[in-house]
């Protein structure tokens, strides 16, 4: 099994950069193109102009493959391909509850694909439980989703790095 990371933080915590500059440098180690993983889906034009910066921010070295919903397939057909980043996981659940999927199901067959990886991977989710308790059932269940999901995976991957205001901080160490 290739390393497996998570990064987690607020929005606009430097999650992103970090993850992306982390496989940045597997790729450099490994000679391997860039994979990224991108969950989300632009329905309206502020999310399109968002996914339009990252891609310029990212660059041509990187090979994008969109996956708003069957991550699991994206993560298993780009496994050869290079060091990955997935971003972000909080954006594939809300695609997941949209859709009326399983999302227990989901991260479980998503923790196993990780699992026969050869190269590098690195998740971004977003820490969603810190704030207030939401006024809606909806906002709630994703909150409580979030929290499970980002639980499920923290414990599969190898690493886990909390970022705020653009500094990494490693909260779990590979064993």
């Amino acid at each position: 099994m290739a390393l497996t990371l998570l990064v987690t933080g607020g929005t606009r915590s430097g999650k992103s950069n970090f993850a992306e500059e982390r496989v940045r440098d597997f790729g450099q180690h490994l000679g391997k193109r860039l994979v990224y993983i991108a969950t989300a889906e632009a329905f309206d034009e502020e999310m399109a102009a968002r996914i339009a910066r990252h891609q310029r921010r990212r660059g041509p070295e990187w090979h994008t493959v969109h996956a708003p919903l069957d991550l699991v397939r994206a993560v298993t057909q780009t496994d050869g391909k290079g060091p990955c980043v997935i971003d972000c996981l909080t954006l594939w659940l809300s695609n997941l509850m949209l859709a009326g999927q399983d999302t227990e199901v989901a991260a479980d067959a998503l923790v196993a694909s990780l699992a026969s990886r050869a190269d590098p991977v690195i998740l971004v989710t977003n820490e969603v439980g810190s704030g207030i308790v939401p006024e809606n059932a909806l906002a709630r269940r994703f909150r409580d989703e979030a929290g499970r999901l980002n639980q499920i995976v923290a414990q599969a991957v190898d690493e886990v790095y909390v970022c705020m205001s653009g500094i990494p901080v490693k909260i779990k160490p590979r064993q």
